[in-house]
């Protein structure tokens, strides 16, 4: 440790075992000096001719009968230790200086006005000559004197000792490991020689290689705020890789958590501060994917979730969930992985729900801490469904795999399908070639039921989705137009999907309507499915036939859903044809319809208790 000896005079400082310092002198003191709790009496002259702050104090002061001064600054930085510092330097006592104690005797000068203007080669003049020469050159002696300047703020921000100590730090962790010459005192990395070992080849002593995370243990010594300005210092020199920041933020989240190693931070603590703490080592994470391992991120999200983190910080996890695949690999991302973390979630949730329904639930918590709450299983199910949307923008991606990925998670983990139909469009936007089978399939994975009014919007004008599932989408979206409305009948623009009994249909020419192509019935079949489910549980009410005869020409006019418009280019994408088919195959395909106009004769009469069937 640096250190520097000021004045030549012994110490003669003495003390009566209470509150009180004085100087062993032939003189008595003058000026009693009041600093907190502790009295100082001393001498006029030697003080007054370094300190404008005390000759102005003085001057203002009332005399006593005594002709005894006494003034009183009981907010001097660095207390009643650092005035002594000062005091002693104005006596000319010997005054040893070093990385513990320069901070609040640089302070205190300040405060006591001890500049070059009142005496040349004054207090503040060394002072600063020691820190920019010894002090601010080492690098244990920076990050010692960093600390102390958390107590003295703002004086130590504002003579801009942080800052400088934190450009010393940075710099010298940003420099090549190779040129790296001091040794290991914080770090408990030490190098072989000093445990003893000599590392020898052939007799020549082997030059030892420092490895570029040879500063991370010495920071973790910080407390978060000067942690922060430390490491966002050497992110900006830009010279320091992005895993080994990721390295240090690791060791610091260790060293300084609760309960983070175990997997279970300390909630019995300071709360707020832990979550700081962590919301702090979130934001520091560097971008680059691959920067810190996927476990440490998994147990930064868990801790989140303990802590009752925000909803942005537990989100700003996700991305970094994207872990690259290997070269040999096609995929862009490790699914695998994923999954695995996936299938290890589902392991403690089933371990959870099997527990015994005797056992009080204090008894459970103990006994299977690993119970998973419903707010968890909601946030990891949109992690997943945040991770399909990103891993679809994979051209290479398997559709197995997405499937895979997405089915892991129940149906009634999913609230709302709004982040699942974002995926699903993702994954067909990037993979056009996909079958007709293969679309059936990936959009067998969402309930139109669990839509949200935008997303059935942004739904139905959709032109990469099975016409089956647009279909499915303004059903479902009429029904609840309907129930708001007080109407159970399907409006015009789905009426109009129907064919009539004349050959024709609602809202299309006869031509068009005789183009029997797969999709096309496939849509008509699903109607058909879905309004006998309707008349058997009884929701549509009698006159439902009347009214779609009496409203057809309005509805055919306007050409508007209760719920939602259906767009032209999908009627049009409905029925228009590659070729004309003639006007006895129109016929034909009418008399054969397989939906009934009139919804008062149903052809079959399902069950009570029939689900709503999509399929």
């Amino acid at each position: 440790m640096k250190y520097m000896k000021l004045g030549s005079k012994p110490d003669a400082f003495q003390t009566d075992g209470s509150n009180v310092r004085f100087v062993a002198a032939e003189l008595a003191a003058d000026l009693i000096v009041n600093v907190g709790d502790v009295k100082f009496y001393l001498h006029k002259f030697p003080l007054l001719s370094k300190s404008s702050r005390l000759k102005r104090l003085v001057a203002s002061a009332n005399d006593d009968d005594d002709d005894d001064d006494e003034i009183y600054i009981p907010d001097i930085p660095g207390g009643p230790a650092a005035f002594e510092i000062c005091a002693k330097f104005c006596y000319g006592m010997i005054v040893t200086l070093n990385a513990y104690n320069v901070v609040a005797a640089r302070c205190a000068a300040e405060y006591l006005e001890m500049h070059e203007t009142i005496d040349k080669g004054n207090l503040i003049y060394k002072i600063e000559v020691f820190l920019n020469s010894s002090i601010f050159r080492s690098w244990k002696d920076s990050i010692i004197v960093l600390q102390t300047t958390k107590s003295l703020l703002p004086w130590s921000e504002d003579l801009k000792v942080i800052r400088h100590c934190v450009d010393s730090i940075a710099s010298k962790a940003s420099i090549d490991p190779s040129e790296v010459e001091w040794s290991y005192t914080y770090n408990r990395k030490k190098l072989p020689s000093e445990n003893g070992i000599e590392s020898q080849w052939n007799g020549v002593r082997k030059q030892q290689s420092v490895p570029k995370d040879w500063w991370v243990e010495d920071l973790c010594e910080l407390d978060i705020d000067l942690y922060k300005l430390v490491i966002m210092a050497i992110k900006t020199k830009a010279r320091t890789t992005s895993e080994v920041i990721g390295e240090a933020l690791k060791a610091y989240t260790y060293r300084r958590l609760s309960g983070f190693a175990r997997g279970a931070v300390n909630q019995g603590g300071d709360v707020l501060k832990s979550r700081a703490l962590l919301e702090t080592i979130i934001w520091l994470l560097p971008p680059d994917i691959g920067s810190v391992s996927c476990s440490f991120l998994l147990k930064l999200l868990k801790a989140a979730c303990l802590l009752d983190c925000g909803e942005m910080i537990r989100r700003s996890l996700m991305p970094d969930l994207l872990i690259l695949a290997s070269d040999e690999e096609n995929n862009l991302y490790h699914v695998d992985i994923v999954l695995s973390i996936i299938e290890e979630f589902l392991m403690q949730e089933n371990s959870s729900t099997h527990s015994s329904p005797h056992v009080s639930e204090e008894v459970q918590d103990i006994q299977s801490p690993g119970i998973i709450s419903g707010s968890a299983k909601l946030a990891v199910t949109k992690l997943i469904d945040g991770y399909l949307t990103e891993i679809s923008k994979d051209p290479n991606l398997p559709l197995s795999k997405f499937l895979e990925v997405a089915e892991m998670v129940s149906s009634s983990s999913r609230p709302v399908h709004d982040a699942l139909y974002c995926a699903i469009d993702m994954y067909l936007k990037e993979h056009p070639d996909m079958t007709k089978s293969e679309k059936k399939r990936i959009c067998g994975l969402m309930d139109c039921k669990k839509l949200s009014a935008d997303a059935c919007m942004h739904a139905v004008q959709n032109e990469r989705l099975p016409l089956r599932v647009v279909v499915q989408v303004l059903f479902f979206e009429q029904m609840r137009a309907s129930v708001t409305g007080g109407g159970a009948e399907l409006s015009g623009n789905i009426r109009s999907l129907l064919p009539r009994e004349n050959g024709g249909s609602y809202g299309s020419s006869r031509s068009a309507a005789t183009t029997n192509t797969d999709d096309h019935w496939e849509a008509i079949n699903s109607i058909k499915s879905m309004r006998l489910t309707n008349n058997g549980a009884g929701s549509e009410r009698s006159s439902g036939s009347s009214d779609v005869h009496k409203n057809g020409n309005d509805d055919k006019s306007n050409g508007k859903a209760k719920g939602i418009t259906m767009p032209k280019k999908m009627l049009s994408k409905l029925f228009s044809g590659k070729a004309q088919s003639r006007e006895t195959s129109s016929s034909s395909d009418t008399s054969e319809s397989p939906v009934s106009v009139n919804p008062e004769v149903p052809r079959s009469t399902p069950s009570r208790n029939v689900r709503y069937s999509v399929s």
